[in-house]
């Protein structure tokens, strides 16, 4: 009886002992070749510059599928019929991908943002019908933070399937605002005198010049463009401060109150 035994086990061991031996060799050498690969595609992503959000997911994902291809390898070593499992993890992956439809999307515009670099945290933009400061980029969602200080957070896909309106993108702004006057008031004095408040205010660019012109007439009243160039960040402020001076400027003539 245990002669059989042993015969039996070395029979086995016989049949089945390379092939575990070899199995497990296909596991060292190919979980060791994943985090080679692994390696290699962080560093030629990061040199190049690419955002460390995406740098991590796609790192994570092709270390996923290579290991998944090492242990159906090794399974098929084993002499596992592994047909079926590809099979089934097709189907599966399928059926995931159909019912992630809409947060694929998200992911698909996350990446292309995300390398395309429409805007960067901390830009004001206006973007899937919500406008407000960048806060955070991320592969299915963007968070904004509105100027009354709420946080909107916008799917990708809906960010990206729209018009990107980046106003901290360019490091000057034009402040474009419109002055109502009558026609009864000297355009030409009107115009000298909005020229004294722009110059009269240092955080307005002198080149290019601020531009002061006829911009709109109407039954009653003329309009008077006023365009000067500042800094982006000063925009709001100098909006601002500029209407407050024409009002100011003009409380005792008669005209007809500003209009921004």
């Amino acid at each position: 009886m245990l002669e059989q035994i042993l015969s039996k086990s070395q029979e086995l061991i016989a049949l089945y002992g390379l092939k575990v031996v070899a199995a497990l060799l296909i596991l060292f050498i190919g979980r060791l070749a994943a985090h080679i690969v692994r390696k290699v595609i962080h560093n030629v992503m990061a040199r190049t510059k690419v955002d460390t959000t995406l740098i991590s997911f796609v790192t994570s994902l092709s270390y996923i599928a290579l290991m998944a291809f090492v242990v159906i390898a090794a399974l098929g070593q084993l002499g596992i019929q592994t047909a079926s499992f590809i099979a089934i993890l097709g189907a599966a992956g399928l059926a995931v991908g159909l019912a992630l439809q809409g947060s694929l999307s998200n992911f698909a515009a996350g990446v292309l943002m995300i390398v395309f670099k429409p805007f960067k945290v901390g830009e004001f933009i206006e973007a899937g019908g919500a406008s407000g400061t960048v806060e955070i980029i991320e592969i299915f969602t963007t968070t904004l933070k509105s100027p009354d200080n709420k946080i909107i957070i916008i799917p990708n896909s809906k960010v990206s399937g729209g018009n990107i309106i980046n106003h901290s993108a360019e490091p000057t702004r034009l402040v474009d605002l419109q002055v109502v006057f009558n026609y009864k008031d000297d355009i030409a004095k009107i115009e000298g005198l909005l020229q004294e408040i722009l110059d009269s205010d240092e955080r307005i660019l002198k080149a290019p010049a601020p531009a002061i012109g006829v911009a709109k007439l109407t039954e009653t009243s003329v309009g008077i463009a006023v365009r000067p160039w500042v800094k982006t960040a000063d925009y709001n402020a100098v909006a601002g401060q500029i209407l407050k001076k024409i009002k100011e400027l003009f409380d005792n003539k008669k005209v007809l109150p500003p209009l921004g």
